[in-house]
Parts: C-alpha cells; sequence; structure tokens
C-alpha cells in the first residue's frame, strides 16, 4: 500500500498540479492532505477545488483556521500585511468553500494493511507546535504515547523522518512554499514537495519527492490574481 501525504499549498495551485501529476504517474493508492490548503497563494479558490475532486481527507493547518477565524492567542504575531491578505482570500472563496474547510479535521486517524497512523498538522494536540530536526526532550512530549506506526506531521516546510518512541515521523515538506534554508533569508524555490509512504509486509519505509513546476505559470496566475503584494511573491521565486 502507497499513499501519498501533502501538505502546505498554501494557495499555490501551479504547485499542487506538479504533484498530482506526479502522484497519478506513480499510481499512489491513498492520498491524505495534512493541512494550510489556501492561505497565503494567489489561487485559492482553485486550490480547494482540486483538493475537493480528490475526494481525500484533510487536517485543519493553522492558516485555514486563521481564514476561519483570527485567532486571539496566536503564537506568532498577527501583521497588518497578514490580515490585507486574508481579506482578500476571502473574496476569493464562497460559502462552499467555507464549509469545505470547516470539515477538516483536526487529526486524522488511519489504519492502512494493518499499520495505525497518526496524520496532523503541527502536532497530535495543536496545529501550532512546531518540530524541527534539532529538537527534542520537551518537544518531543506530544508524538509520544500514541498507538500508531507512523506520524506525520506538515507546517514546518522542511522535508525530515525520524523515529519517535516506537513510530516513524515523516514531514513532507511543502507543495507550495519551498524553501532553501541555506541562503540568508531563505530562498523561495520553484519545487513541490511531498512524501511518498509505503507500507509492506508491517514495515513503514518514505521516499521524498519534489517537483518543479513552472516559473512563467506561477508568475502569470500571481499577475492575474489581484492578490496585495502578488507581484512580491512572484519575484521571491527561483528556479
Amino acid at each position: 500500500m502507497r499513499l501519498a501525504l501533502l501538505s502546505d499549498q498554501h494557495g499555490n495551485d501551479v504547485a499542487f498540479r506538479a504533484v498530482l501529476a506526479d502522484v497519478e504517474r506513480l499510481g499512489v493508492e491513498e492520498i491524505v492532505c495534512l493541512g494550510d490548503v489556501v492561505q497565503g497563494g494567489t489561487e485559492p479558490a482553485q486550490a480547494l477545488d482540486r483538493l475537493a475532486a480528490l475526494g481525500c481527507e484533510t487536517v485543519l493547518g493553522n492558516a485555514d483556521a486563521f481564514l476561519l477565524e483570527v485567532p486571539a492567542d496566536s503564537p506568532e504575531p498577527v501583521t497588518e500585511r497578514q490580515l490585507e491578505v486574508r481579506e482578500w482570500t476571502l473574496s476569493q472563496l464562497s460559502s462552499s468553500h467555507l464549509e469545505q474547510m470547516r470539515a477538516f479535521a483536526p487529526v486524522v486517524s488511519r489504519e492502512l494493511d494493518g499499520v495505525p497512523l497518526l496524520l496532523f498538522h503541527g502536532s497530535p494536540r495543536s496545529y501550532d507546535d512546531v518540530l524541527l530536526p534539532e529538537l527534542d526532550g520537551e518537544a518531543l512530549e506530544p508524538y509520544l504515547g500514541h498507538d500508531a506506526a507512523l506520524l506525520a506531521g506538515g507546517h514546518t516546510h522542511l522535508q525530515w523522518t525520524r523515529r519517535i518512541g516506537d513510530a516513524l515521523y515523516v514531514n513532507p515538506g511543502s507543495v507550495g512554499l519551498s524553501y532553501d534554508r541555506h541562503p540568508d533569508p531563505p530562498v523561495l524555490r520553484a519545487l513541490a514537495e511531498w512524501a511518498l509512504v509505503t507500507i509492506a509486509d508491517d514495515a513503514v519505509s518514505v521516499e521524498f519527492r519534489q517537483v518543479p513546476y513552472a516559473i512563467d505559470d506561477f508568475r502569470a496566475a500571481a499577475k492575474q490574481s489581484g492578490r496585495p503584494y502578488a507581484d512580491e511573491l512572484a519575484a521571491e521565486l527561483t528556479a
């Protein structure tokens, strides 16, 4: 059994299309989306429509929740610029889009070929929780004590994996906002990230995928969108 883990499209439908073409080419049986589908990009409605057509289970991410309601106690400062983009994003969405987002699950618990999976955005406890490769100790607590062989979350836009207790933790990276973190500041890349999980003989393995997408298509979508600061977003993207 093979499972595609997608996360953090952030309204980049050009990247989303590229990933799904790769998923289809590989003949993957199952897809789960780990959240942050819409906010930030220039094609929010298109991304939600594409997700709806998949019919896959989807986790609620912090950026999805931010669209539905501005948090009073956000762990990160909410800027006027973010609020301006939020208002534009909402103007692009219909009531059915909002209902679609309200149906996203806090966590998704699945069993594939007898292997239990627990899928979330930040952690099983909160979509705001952050786990990075260098963190240990207290940072691992939300991920411990679950009856799962696979733990999977997004949120940090970083492809990586490790063992946590008896489970394999996987972060598939970001479909829509993939960064090269080596430069300072990090550079937005025209690569759409996802993870292919294979379950065979009660063993779980992961392959990280990075799919190039057309910069010109991304910039054309940005130019046509009317999104605030779209030109700046388009200029950030590199090959």
